[in-house]
């Protein structure tokens, strides 16, 4: 068998892979197989790739490429290994911005070899020139908005500069005007490739790709990762494109797809448009409003909370991000076994937005073993908050805002919220009466079933879990 015929072979056994990793993802029974499916597929396509690119290559290239495998390869696993779970959605964005540096990287390899190579030493190419211009330039256009949104969505996620909009006069018109121009230099390229007009493309796309993420409010970033997510997917196909790499164009197409499908559940769980959260203005910076805005609430001791779950016949959990921030879910999940031992009924329910990353919730739980079978979503629970004895709501906020079906005047107005104002009893905490990442106030915080517990979320878990 020839080293061509056995890359191929290994690369369709890696797309299978690849397909297998993303079905196995799609539920928490299978994540982990799915997680190994991936890298079994990603370890078979770089093994694949170097094996055929070693017979073409020199021993100091060749030692190159491992010396630089395994660099990366050890980078990786120190900060897989370092990162604290709150920290995963910047983490992610920032590897986003890696995938949109190597595709613009790409594309200028691709045509400092093709076209802006001196006659006669140009690679020989099987379509024509400017068929691989249009590649160029489209590769290189998406790469570098997918490189600086990713580098504004990690400094934003990581709270380096703050999560407000940029509000520029006129910000739709010029990202309008900055597509346009692309269109218009693509078609210039194509027609008479010159390294000037790659360099504008270059940072038309670097600007874009900033003014982008900028652009979209900190209640938005849910979407944002997904959609981020999307964008190196399609950038690593086009690299897939320049390189004449099947699986790359394969691996980049499904990334870019289901990120685009993500992105279009996040933006259904948000009862928001693509075409609105890409137009940005959507969530500020939270802060601290005053009690009297909204009338007055009431706090409630640990012992008292211990008392309301020790007397419940059910109760619903609804975590949000300052569950992640206190690395509350060991003894969430602890106060979950010993209400379940006591003979309650013990459930979660998740937003599909809760957190900083879609699924964020999730895997939290998962970490500190709760049973995947109690771990419901928005629309599997929210008609039963009604027949709830407690709800307690840890570190959630906008997720929970009954401003969202009550004051049509809101910023969240319609957006699909857990109900849990519904349920008998809502005990909330908090660490203080801020609003959350939308910026928006929460009038479920002063209604008469409910009653605020103040403090790090899990000292005061653990308070209730010693009155229990």
């Amino acid at each position: 068998m020839s080293a061509t015929t056995a890359a191929g072979a290994a690369y369709l056994v890696a797309a299978l892979l690849f397909v297998l990793s993303l079905a196995g993802l799609s539920r928490h029974e299978t994540a982990r197989a799915g997680n190994r499916f991936g890298m079994a597929g990603m370890a078979l396509a770089l093994a694949a790739t170097v094996g055929l690119a070693a017979r073409d290559l020199e021993t100091v290239a060749i030692a190159l490429i491992v010396a630089a495998m395994g660099a990366g390869a050890a980078i990786g696993l120190w900060r897989a290994g370092r990162v604290a779970m709150t920290g995963m959605p910047e983490l992610i964005a920032l590897l986003h911005s890696f995938v949109g540096l190597a595709a613009v990287l790409v594309g200028w390899n691709g045509y400092l070899a093709v076209e802006g190579a001196p006659a006669g030493e140009a690679e020989l190419l099987d379509l024509p020139v400017g068929i691989h211009s249009a590649e160029v330039g489209i590769g290189v256009f998406i790469g570098a908005v997918t490189f600086t949104g990713s580098i504004v969505a990690f400094l934003k996620l990581s709270a380096r500069i703050r999560s407000n909009p940029l509000m520029l006069p006129g910000r739709n018109a010029l990202n309008l005007g900055a597509v346009a121009a692309f269109a218009v230099l693509t078609v210039v390229f194509v027609v008479e490739p010159s390294l000037p007009v790659l360099a504008a493309l270059t940072v038309l796309a670097l600007a874009l790709g900033w003014h982008l993420v900028a652009s979209i409010g900190g209640g938005d970033m849910p979407v944002v990762v997904s959609m981020l997510n999307s964008y190196s997917g399609w950038a690593a196909a086009a690299s897939g494109f320049l390189l004449d790499n099947d699986l790359l164009i394969i691996t980049g197409a499904l990334v870019g797809s289901s990120g685009a499908y993500l992105s279009y559940v996040m933006c259904q769980a948000m009862n928001r448009s693509f075409l609105s959260v890409i137009a940005g203005g959507f969530g500020t910076e939270g802060g601290s409003v005053a009690a009297t805005e909204d009338g007055e609430y009431a706090e409630v001791t640990a012992d008292e909370v211990a008392a309301l779950l020790r007397d419940a016949e059910s109760v619903v959990i609804t975590p949000g991000y300052g569950m992640a921030v206190a690395h509350a879910q060991g003894p969430v999940a602890e106060l979950t076994r010993k209400l379940t031992e006591a003979g309650v009924q013990v459930r979660f329910g998740i937003h599909p937005v809760a957190g900083r990353l879609p699924g964020h919730m999730n895997v939290l739980l998962a970490e500190a073993k709760v049973p995947y079978d109690i771990v419901l979503e928005m629309d599997e629970i929210n008609d039963d908050f009604a027949k709830t004895s407690v709800v307690l709501v840890i570190g959630a906020n906008d997720t929970v805002n009954p401003a969202a079906t009550e004051d049509p005047a809101s910023p969240i107005a319609g957006m699909p919220v857990l109900t849990v104002w519904e349920a008998e009893h809502v005990v909330v905490l908090k660490r203080s009466m801020s609003t959350g990442y939308a910026g928006v106030q929460n009038p479920l915080f002063f209604k008469e079933n409910t009653r605020m517990l103040f403090g790090d979320a899990r000292e005061r878990v653990e308070d209730v879990l010693k009155a229990l």
